[in-house]
């Protein structure tokens, strides 16, 4: 079917009369209209109502055009989730650019690629995190002071100074077809660089309103900010809370006693996380403390969830969803959705059936599918191993100027995960393993490639091997095993160090073990003997 764009159909075409762009553009037009009054962003003891959020966005998008922005222009924002990290996903596309939000926890380095590969034009940095950024890089730089304790950059402007420089008026629609991109969101560099994931307006669109059906999301919910923003859009979070009219409760820095209390003060109905974040309010002293008002549905992805933290906060009265997805795939694409019949299962076996990744969104394609290496699908045994791939309307357009990679990824017509899972009788996908040795850490991905090629650098250093080990609070964290140079002398702590100095610190190796490595007879390290001795006596390694 061929979808006609508003600009070729003509401003009195009968196309304008049952077609219009999907952009998540109109939920903040929409709120704004039906709920003008209430609270959109809440965050200590500031309110920013709708109404005035969308002045507000207006007035940035018309600052940034003013400032030399141009139709697909990127727009970075290096910012923990405060007032303007929310606003400027819709600022930002307001104004006709797409955004590329950074991840606060990258290197400096890392982040100089990202601004360069991207072409940014401009760049807000909240003040916490200028040391990772210098002048010079982007043409222009603002200040997010929302910590004052930081100092600004001098010479220029802060967020206040930029947005009240623009107009509050509504600004020209810049919208060509509901295809242009939105967002640009780099992966964490699993193999080499980080890719530039594309989003289009339409996929966020109906992404957006596949969370909210999913995580049951409706105008009276109000969210609590513990996924960073900057994660996949927050998973399109920061659009489809506005698309319910619905409360976002900002939190600068994950805390779980701050979390438990802001859930008890502003009455939070949802919000999402890893499953370290789980454990981490499991365990917290507060768990037992805050009596819950309403009922709080906490949307869980980035690791399997153990059946063991599902069964504690189905004891603290928390509903979690289990979703499953990629950056490619902004975020959740598949839910273990609930069946009617588990209501009678025994609490354990209840556990391990929403342990699993389950089913696609109903934004999504009907099926998600696990595949052999000819793309034909496996038993649904539970059993038999095959790669996880997916299409539909929330699979990225593409990697922004790599089109090599592009068609790698989209080989066959599908978007290929390099998950590896069993496909159950029900129809349910369960992931087994990572087809490419991927180290999923508190949510965040771990190139062991990546670790190992900083490790080697060491100049005692011969040889290594990084893989996942269990951590009871992150999930599994980066360890390696290490072969010295003859003659050379380093002890374990010296080579983390060594790491930490040269890239971002949740990536460094937690644990160094010096020695021999196993190897085959043509000299291939079996890094399945290490993780058969780190994981003994574990349940299953499922990434």
């Amino acid at each position: 079917m061929q979808v006609m764009d508003k600009a070729a159909a003509g401003p009195h075409s009968t196309a304008n009369v049952y077609y219009a762009h999907l952009t998540p553009l109109a939920f903040l037009e929409r709120s704004a209209y039906v709920y003008p009054d209430k609270p959109a962003i809440v965050y200590g003891d500031r309110k920013i109502t709708y109404a005035q959020m969308q002045e507000r966005c207006r007035r940035v998008a018309s600052a940034l055009r003013a400032n030399g922005l141009q139709t697909g222009d990127r727009v970075a924002i290096i910012s923990p989730n405060v007032v303007p990290m929310a606003e400027m996903h819709f600022a930002v596309p307001m104004a006709g650019g797409v955004l590329v939000a950074i991840n606060i926890r990258l290197s400096a380095d890392e982040i100089a690629y990202i601004l360069e590969h991207s072409g940014a034009k401009f760049l807000f940095v909240d003040t916490e995190f200028n040391h990772l950024t210098k002048p010079g890089q982007v043409e222009h730089i603002v200040n997010l002071l929302d910590d004052r304790s930081f100092p600004k950059l001098d010479g220029y402007p802060t967020y206040k100074d930029f947005y009240t420089s623009g107009s509050p008026e509504e600004q020209p629609d810049w919208l060509e077809s509901e295809y242009d991109t939105i967002s640009i969101n780099y992966t964490s560099g699993t193999t080499g660089r980080p890719k530039g994931v594309m989003y289009h307006h339409r996929g966020a669109y109906l992404n957006a309103l596949g969370e909210n059906i999913t995580s049951h999301i409706e105008s009276d919910a109000v969210y609590l900010w513990t996924l960073p923003m900057f994660h996949c859009n927050g998973w399109c979070y920061t659009w489809s809370i506005p698309a319910a009219g619905g409360t976002s409760v900002c939190l600068r820095k994950f805390d779980p006693e701050q979390a438990w209390n802001l859930i008890e003060k502003e009455n939070v109905s949802n919000m999402c996380g890893a499953p370290t974040v789980l454990i981490a309010m499991a365990n917290h002293p507060r768990a037992k403390e805050v009596k819950l008002k309403r009922p709080l549905t906490i949307t869980t992805a980035g690791a399997p969830p153990s059946p063991t933290i599902l069964g504690q906060m189905e004891a603290l009265g928390i509903r979690v969803e289990h979703v499953y997805g990629l950056t490619e795939t902004y975020g959740p694409h598949t839910v273990c959705q609930w069946q009617d019949a588990w209501s009678d299962l025994s609490p354990d076996e209840r556990a391990r059936q929403r342990a699993r990744q389950g089913v696609s969104y109903v934004i999504a394609n009907a099926r998600t599918r696990v595949v052999d290496e000819d793309m034909n699908d496996v038993p649904a045994d539970g059993e038999t191993m095959g790669e996880v791939v997916m299409r539909g309307n929330n699979v990225m357009k593409g990697y922004y100027d790599n089109p090599e990679a592009t068609a790698t990824a989209f080989r066959g017509g599908w978007f290929h995960s390099g998950d590896l899972a069993v496909m159950h009788p029900d129809g349910y996908i369960e992931l087994r393993d990572r087809a490419k040795d991927i180290i999923i850490s508190g949510g965040e991905n771990i190139s062991t490639i990546e670790v190992e090629q900083v490790v080697v650098k060491h100049p005692a250093v011969m040889e290594c091997a990084v893989i996942g080990v269990p951590d009871d609070y992150w999930g599994e964290v980066p360890k390696a095993f290490v072969v010295l140079k003859p003659g050379a002398a380093a002890t374990a702590d010296d080579i983390v160090a060594f790491c930490r100095d040269n890239m971002a610190h949740f990536k460094a190796p937690k644990y160094v073990e010096i020695g021999e490595l196993p190897k085959t007879s043509t000299g291939k390290i079996q890094k399945f003997v290490l993780r058969d001795k780190e994981w003994a006596g574990r349940e299953k390694r499922i990434n």
